[in-house]
C-alpha cells in the first residue's frame, strides 16, 4: 500500500527536482527556503518553470495547466499544488 504524501515529503521531492533542473548550487532540500520567490528572488524564467513543471508532471503523475505556471512561485506553493492535484491513492 502506498503511503499518502505529506507536505514535508512533497517539499523535499520538489526541492530536489528544482535544485537538479535549475542547477542550483549550495542548496539542499533541507536548506531550501520553502517561501523563497523563485521568480523574483532566484530569477527563474518561464522556460525554467516549464521544464520543472514537466518533470513534476512525470514524477507525480499530475497535470499542470500552463495557465497555473505563474502560481508556482515558491517551493511551498509548488508542493501544495502537487498535493492538491495528485491522484488519489486507494
Amino acid at each position: 500500500m502506498q503511503q499518502e504524501l505529506t507536505l514535508q515529503d512533497t517539499m523535499e521531492g520538489v526541492a530536489r527536482i528544482i535544485i537538479d533542473e535549475l542547477r542550483l548550487e549550495d542548496v539542499t532540500p533541507q536548506t531550501f527556503d520553502p517561501d523563497l520567490d523563485l521568480i523574483d528572488e532566484v530569477g527563474v524564467d518561464s522556460m525554467d518553470l516549464a521544464t520543472v513543471a514537466l518533470v513534476l508532471q512525470d514524477e507525480y503523475g499530475i497535470s499542470i495547466d500552463e495557465d497555473d505556471y505563474p502560481k508556482l512561485k515558491s517551493l511551498r506553493l509548488i508542493a501544495e499544488y502537487v498535493l492538491s492535484h495528485a491522484p488519489v491513492k486507494s
